[in-house]
């Protein structure tokens, strides 16, 4: 019974804090060149004037779902806390990243920068280690207990990129050794409410709303034992859990910085406003990418996103050549990035003037979700049972999005417990949604 109700708590906990989003603003780490966006949905960006990132290595915590916790390693920027994932690093297209990687961990570590060119370390061209004819690391290593390596490169793609570690990187990986790069366009589209995705194609999205879907797994007997210090054999690697942002279901709902999640800060709530072809005529982004070993067909429901990219590629040039489609399972290999705009139509337009062409049942045979606002109309509340616990504020809809491999979906068996967040659909603008 006390688990049940912690459970509750926790769950209320949880929505509460959703239902009560605070205003988007920015505030400064205190590093001298760092920063660190503070919105409570979307993309959190750590940036850098000069596009320069010194991270460390931090060990620490993370909450399961199943209120299990799982000791981790991760990127922090240097003189932060733990945090997992590792931080957002957000640059700019043309910008000569620079990122400095201080080790205290008691093995050799290295980074590695998929989809990047012409990476170097400490100033030579990064490249594979060997050690007697064996390859022991993909790119030159920060040594253990103390070392330190700069590596740097010039951001020539737009696009979403992964970072991880290339040194045992099935292991180090795994143990959290991962974060997104964001790469951003620099031309403009003279329009300050909306962003291009890539350099090239004519491909925007409404800024503020870009979203991240990134996709890991744990094996907690891997991580006992690194814990430990004891030696895991990975041909016995078998994840038990699988998280969206760092987060299971239903924490991947809180708001970014939730506070119950003190080393999670990264939410993966969409929220978003319907189209309108006046007031909002551009969809979101979402940004999907997978740093585990197996593929992950992730399935937002009601929605066929249009995929515009893959791993920094854009399907749509300025030549008009259009090779994007739209995809109901967004199926996203180990590695890969996907880029994908979407927005959520009232095609039907239903309201009290336009009914839904149905009976709906009397209020005693009607079950009732958290989410439901007791009106089938968008902006609109209507009676529920008293004692019903009703999650909505303003009438807005929730259309769940998850992993669509079920077995991932869950916390070593708690069903519903992995990947999955939801779309608050919010009614169009100008409304009396909390923002």
């Amino acid at each position: 019974m006390t688990m049940f109700k912690f459970k509750w708590m926790r769950w209320g906990l949880a929505l509460g804090l959703l239902l009560t989003l605070l205003s988007t603003n920015s505030a400064v780490r205190p590093q001298a060149v760092v920063a660190q966006s503070t919105p409570t949905d979307g993309i959190v960006c750590t940036t850098s004037a000069n596009a320069t990132f010194t991270l460390r290595t931090e060990t620490g915590y993370v909450g399961m779902s199943d209120d299990n916790t799982v000791f981790m390693w991760g990127f922090s920027i240097a003189g932060q806390p733990f945090q997992h994932p590792s931080p957002v690093l957000c640059v700019n297209q043309g910008d000569t990243v620079t990122v400095i990687v201080q080790n205290t961990l008691s093995e050799d570590i290295s980074l590695i920068f998929p989809g990047q060119e012409n990476v170097f370390a400490n100033g030579a061209p990064s490249a594979p280690q060997f050690s007697g004819g064996a390859l022991t690391s993909l790119a030159p290593v920060a040594a253990a207990n103390g070392g330190a390596m700069t590596y740097s490169f010039v951001a020539t793609r737009a696009g979403a990129f992964i970072y991880q570690s290339g040194t045992s990187p099935d292991r180090q990986v795994r143990m959290g050794l991962f974060g997104a790069l964001i790469v951003r366009p620099t031309r403009s589209t003279g329009n300050p409410d909306t962003r291009y995705v890539y350099d090239s194609g004519d491909v925007v999205y409404r800024a503020g709303k870009e979203f991240m879907v990134l996709l890991s797994e744990v094996d907690p007997f891997l991580n006992q034992a690194v814990e430990r210090g004891e030696p895991f054999d990975m041909s016995l690697y078998k994840p038990r859990y699988w998280l969206i942002n760092g987060r299971g279901f239903p924490d991947s709902i809180a708001p970014n910085f939730a506070a119950w999640l003190p080393s999670q800060p990264y939410g993966a709530l969409a929220r978003i406003n319907p189209y309108d072809a006046v007031a909002n005529p551009y969809p979101a982004l979402v940004r999907y990418l997978n740093v585990g070993t197996i593929e992950f067909p992730f399935h937002p429901h009601g929605n066929h996103g249009r995929i515009v990219g893959r791993d920094g590629f854009p399907l749509i040039d300025d030549g008009g050549a259009d090779l994007s489609f739209d995809k109901f399972s967004v199926n996203v290999g180990p590695g890969q990035t996907w880029d994908a705009t979407f927005d959520w139509r009232d095609n039907e337009g239903y309201s009290e003037n336009n009914p839904v062409p149905i009976t709906i049942p009397n209020l005693q045979n009607m079950a009732f979700g958290m989410f439901f606002s007791g009106s089938p109309y968008l902006g609109l509340s209507g009676t529920k049972p008293v004692g019903d616990t009703a999650m909505t504020q303003c009438g807005e809809y929730y259309i769940i999005a998850h992993n669509h491999a079920l077995f991932q979906l869950d916390s070593w068996g708690v069903p519903m417990t992995g990947p999955a967040t939801f779309t608050r659909v919010d009614p169009p603008l100008p409304n009396t949604c909390p923002q």
